[in-house]
């Protein structure tokens, strides 16, 4: 062989030797920068690269078998992570959603010590796609949940409110912090209540038609208050507060008057 051909000969097989290490390179970050999409783009470059290598750079048989090797393994250590994870997936959503189809498809990925690295990567997308959509699933499951917890507290809380001691509790809340009414003026509103509705919120005038606590003349006016003014105390409450400030500038003012011509 001339000096010339055994240059070009070096050259070709440094090329082969440098298309290799960046194949490889390239299956390190594939397998490593996610789960389906990675693993798919994986199988794909393998696929191209070995086809261009085989075509043009002339490797020896022994050559092509470290490289599928290595592709192997990049795929069975994604498919133990992606097991690991589904296998927490299915434990957290247990009691919330049916994660039989995980279950089955990781049942599937298990056996990828006897599989082929296309149908290992094709396994570990399909384990990846379930457990997204469980895991949504179980997102939703836990909204729904959570909803149901808010609106039996505040159904609860309104029931509570409704009650005549309730009412009460709410009246000196709202005497206090929105009108500056302490104890003293709490005192004369509590008996003023007392008289007109017994602080009952379904409290009704049969001959005149007032309702409510306050006994809002019509009960109607409330609504300006807030639409659920026929059963929410508090509604009934805030209206009534307001009528007093208005009409009379205190509660011990509208009980005084009341006293004296038994309407206020």
């Amino acid at each position: 062989m001339t000096r010339a051909a055994r240059r070009a000969t070096r050259k070709t097989s440094r090329r082969n030797r440098f298309a290799v290490a960046a194949t490889v390179a390239v299956v390190g970050l594939a397998a490593g920068s996610g789960f389906a999409i990675s693993d798919r783009a994986m199988s794909e470059q393998l696929a191209a690269s070995t086809a261009q290598l085989d075509a043009t750079s002339g490797l020896q048989s022994d050559h092509l078998g470290v490289y599928s090797g290595v592709a192997t393994a990049h795929a069975e250590d994604k498919a133990v992570e992606v097991l690991e994870t589904a296998a927490v997936v299915a434990a957290d959503v247990e009691g919330k959603v049916d994660a039989t189809t995980l279950t089955a498809t990781m049942d599937q990925l298990g056996a990828y010590e006897s599989l082929d690295s296309e149908t290992v990567v094709d396994l570990t997308r399909q384990v990846v796609d379930v457990m997204n959509d469980t895991q949504a699933a179980a997102q939703e499951f836990d909204e729904q949940k959570a909803a149901e917890a808010t609106a039996a507290a505040e159904a609860k809380a309104r029931a509570e409110a409704n009650t005549p001691e309730g009412a009460k509790a709410t009246a000196r809340t709202m005497a206090a912090s929105d009108y500056g009414w302490g104890d003293g003026e709490f005192s004369c509103l509590s008996k003023l209540w007392q008289k007109e509705s017994g602080w009952s919120y379904t409290a009704e005038n049969a001959s005149s038609g007032a309702y409510g606590i306050p006994q809002s003349l019509p009960g109607s006016k409330m609504a300006t208050i807030g639409s659920d003014w026929r059963t929410n105390a508090s509604t009934q409450i805030a209206w009534g507060l307001s009528y007093i400030d208005r009409a009379y500038g205190s509660p011990c003012s509208a009980w005084s008057h009341s006293q004296a011509n038994n309407w206020y």
